[in-house]
């Protein structure tokens, strides 16, 4: 540059060199002073668009790159007015992010908002919680109460429940005591039982005599079957109803000597052999037969004057036999009435 403007000079035309020094001066102490506004204007920026680092370290840099191409527009003017044009570039990009910046401001202002109406909705709830919460603990403080008023209540079942237990054992404690009496009583009876049972064995005994077909099997009279009854009928016969009336008078004599409150009752048991009956309509088996017999004889004791509320039948069939086996003696032992004294 400087040797064509020395060449310019040397062919004698007019020196312009100072002026154009002194131009382009005075522009690059413009450029310099816009520089220093446009970094104040950045930093005012910067501090207004507090967050925003990264977009001032970018301009900066920009404005690095600015300074560079001002160097090396002392070499050539059209340089300098395209890094002018750059830097104008720079601005108006400065200006679109400031724009940008602005607007992303607005948008958190707006969500800010959004929030604020979110927490109140939220401190409305909270509030609705609060009085929810009020309600369930004076809720609990009913039920406490109740519970109380239970629990006192379950005390005084408690009590009643005691007082009960106790009444029950004196009511066991008298029970017991009672029912020591009654089997006192009941022994007494028993044992009153028991001495007229003797009488009436021994009166009896007198009165049949000795007899091959009647005796005494433990507590009881044993008539064979054949003194009362023929064979498959349940009709006394006349030897049987004379036995059995001596059996009734001597029975009414004892009886009338027993004490009204004593709880006997004579009663007569039916019993068969193990034979079957054969061609029998009116028997079709041995409990029928024994059944029907024992009957007949409680129906001539009542004929004869014994009290029907004294006496009860039974029939037996085959099955309570004397004697086991099938020999006629067998057979002819099993075949017969029992007659017991004994409590009702």
């Amino acid at each position: 540059m400087a040797a064509r403007s020395r060449r310019f000079r040397d062919r004698g035309g007019p020196d312009i060199w100072p002026g154009f020094v002194d131009a382009l001066t005075t522009l690059l102490l413009a450029i310099s002073f816009l520089l220093s506004v446009f970094m104040l204007a950045q930093f005012f920026l910067g501090q207004a668009l507090s967050g925003r680092d990264e977009a001032l370290a970018r301009l900066n840099r920009q404005i690095a790159d600015l300074t560079d191409l001002l160097a090396l527009e002392r070499q050539a003017n059209a340089e300098l007015r395209l890094s002018v044009s750059s830097l104008s570039s720079g601005v108006g990009s400065a200006n679109a992010e400031r724009d940008t910046l602005r607007g992303e401001a607005e948008e958190q202002r707006s969500r800010a908002a959004a929030l604020e109406a979110q927490v109140g909705s939220l401190s409305g709830e909270l509030d609705r919680e609060r009085a929810l919460t009020a309600e369930a603990q004076a809720q609990v403080d009913l039920l406490n109460r109740q519970l109380a008023e239970l629990r006192e209540q379950l005390k005084e079942i408690a009590a009643l429940l005691d007082a009960s237990e106790a009444k029950d054992r004196e009511a066991q404690a008298v029970i017991a005591d009672l029912g020591r009496r009654l089997n006192l009583a009941l022994a007494s009876k028993v044992e009153e039982l028991a001495r007229y049972r003797s009488e009436f064995f021994g009166r009896l005994r007198e009165v049949l005599g000795e007899r091959d077909d009647v005796r005494i099997v433990g507590d009881r009279f044993v008539f064979q079957s054949e003194v009362l009854f023929a064979s498959g009928s349940a009709e006394i016969g006349a030897a049987g109803q004379e036995t059995l009336a001596r059996f009734a008078a001597t029975l009414k004599e004892i009886a009338a000597q027993i004490p009204s409150d004593l709880p006997w009752i004579l009663r007569v048991d039916g019993h068969t052999d193990s034979s079957p009956i054969v061609n029998s309509p009116l028997y079709p088996s041995n409990w029928e037969l024994s059944t029907a017999r024992a009957v007949a004889v409680a129906k001539f004791l009542i004929a004869q004057g014994l009290p029907p509320e004294r006496l009860a039948a039974a029939g037996f069939g085959e099955f309570q036999p004397l004697e086991a086996g099938a020999t006629p003696e067998a057979l002819a032992r099993n075949r017969r009435i029992e007659l017991k004294l004994t409590e009702r």
